[in-house]
């Protein structure tokens, strides 16, 4: 596949990042809670130092929304231009030893993404995707499933940092679609499962509390493979919403037939 410019940036940074990634993984770190139930490791801060490099030294002008440089505000991403970075999702993951992580860059320009990347480097899975371009994983056009029933579906999601705070109606929902589908997988990273949404390996995910660095790169390689995005009343998602569904879009209602139960403060 051909790509641009930003797109080749986001790869060249992606990689440089997962060599440190690597260096860092099954030994022994540091790492500190930015809140409870909630690490950052020394691994997370030189992979985001080193993708901020490569993107600055390339668009000096433009604007970065960091994981770990986030002090709380929700930046007005939907003017000029915005990258968004997650320099480890699955941290907790990837501290443990676990190997479902990756790192994820997406490019908001006046608030549509343009461009995305998801890397996971154990797998040495690469998924790229531009606007109007299509979805790949390494370098192969990839498209969602084909299930249409939710009965046969195998869906993703996971749980918010902040779970103990009101545990109830998540874990509700959980089980009631745990019980209608083939399967439900909590692996621990919400960049990859939109990935394999997009690769058709999940047929759905959804989730709460996220941030934008956690779905912007994913949202862009499921809308490219063909399928669909919303919030969980199926309202259209923005990059500040607080819920999400993504979906092959053949059971995208029946998976919001029981999100839209879910109210969220």
């Amino acid at each position: 596949m051909k790509v641009g410019l930003y797109t080749t940036v986001a790869v060249e940074a992606t990689f440089k990042a997962a060599e440190i990634l690597k260096k860092y993984y099954r030994s022994t770190i540091k790492y500190h809670y930015k809140e409870d139930r909630n690490p950052v490791t020394e691994a997370d801060i030189a992979s985001q130092k080193e993708i901020k490099n490569i993107i600055l030294k390339n668009f000096k002008n433009h604007n970065i929304l960091a994981e770990e440089d986030w002090k709380g505000n929700k930046e007005k991403i939907d003017q000029g231009f915005w990258w968004i970075i997650d320099p480890l999702d699955g941290t907790v993951n990837f501290k443990k030893g676990f190997p479902f992580f990756c790192i994820s860059i997406a490019l908001v320009k006046d608030g549509e993404i343009i461009s995305a990347v998801i890397y996971i480097p154990i797998l040495d899975e690469l998924f790229i995707a531009e606007k109007g371009e299509g979805s790949y994983c390494n370098g192969k056009r990839i498209y969602v499933s084909q299930t249409k029933e939710l009965k046969q579906s195998v869906l993703a999601t996971g749980f918010s940092y902040t779970l103990t705070q009101n545990p109830d109606p998540h874990i509700e929902l959980f089980k009631n679609l745990s019980i209608r589908t083939e399967a439900v997988r909590r692996a621990g990273s919400a960049a990859i499962d939109l990935a394999y949404v997009a690769l058709g390996v999940f047929d759905g995910f959804w989730e709460a509390d996220l941030k934008p660095w956690d779905t912007a790169a994913g949202i862009l390689l499921v809308q490219e493979a063909n399928g669909k995005v919303t919030d969980y009343y199926g309202k259209p998602f923005n990059l500040w919403s607080k819920t999400i569904v993504a979906s092959n879009n053949l059971i995208h209602n029946d998976i919001i037939n029981f999100t839209s139960k879910i109210k969220i403060e």
